[in-house]
Formats: C-alpha cells, structure tokens, sequence
C-alpha cells in the first residue's frame, strides 16, 4: 500500500508562457495562484488537493533561444475531473468559444472524455465518471 494520496502538480514547459496561462486560466477556468510579482513559473490551482496542497498546473517559460518541441514528446496528455453534471455544458461552452473537441473511450474508467489542446500542443483530456 502507497501512502500517495494524489497528484500535486502537473508542470508544463512553455515557449509562449502567456498563452498558456490565458489557455489554463480563461479557457479552462483554472485559477492563478502565484503571486503578481512571480512570474516564472506560473502555479495554477486545478483542484482543492488534500492537507492544504493543491492541485496545481505549473507554467514554466522556456528560454527564448529554446528550440520547438518536436515529436515524440514525454508528455502524452494530462486529464482534468469534471463533475459529470458539468460535462455537457463545459463541451458545449468550449465548442462555443471554436474547439474541435475529440472523444475518446477510457480503458478502465466507466467514464465521459473529451480532448483539446493546449498552445503548446499538449493534449488535454476532461474526464468524469459515466
């Protein structure tokens, strides 16, 4: 038995750290929890998390001489919970603001997905139980 009790941070590296965060922050609603003054990395909270620690997705700001990601990439995708009395509204909400959003099938989880991409291409996958 683990005593992990779940996942704290999800960190993301960035050529275009503001695309990001406008990606994270207004188009999936996370919250910024940095402080104003830090601005490199950029914390994100994605859930309460247990014993005061957060979920959070981190943004870190590559250098600018950084060369583009090329395939393949270590990140394969990263899932965020929706409650499922949320799902509908959330594609209907994203496919307003001009998301192609994939579906997908789990193969362990009895559940709903759905898929976009984040400005630098790293899949993003919602997901709630079924």
């Amino acid at each position: 038995m683990t005593a992990i009790r779940g996942i704290s941070e999800i960190v993301l590296w960035a050529h275009d750290q503001q695309a990001m965060v406008r990606f994270y922050r207004d188009v999936l609603g996370l919250k910024v929890i940095s402080p104003p003054e830090r601005t490199n990395p950029i914390f994100l909270q994605a859930g309460p998390g247990q014993a005061g620690i957060p979920q959070m997705i981190v943004v870190v700001k590559l250098p600018d001489d950084a060369p583009p990601f090329s395939a393949p990439r270590t990140l394969h995708h990263l899932a965020l919970e929706l409650s499922p009395d949320d799902f509908d509204s959330e594609k209907e909400r994203l496919e307003s603001l001009g998301y192609v959003l994939r579906s997908g099938k789990h193969p362990v989880i009895p559940s709903r997905t759905m898929y976009l991409d984040d400005p630098e291409g790293n899949e993003v996958e919602l997901i709630c139980r079924a």
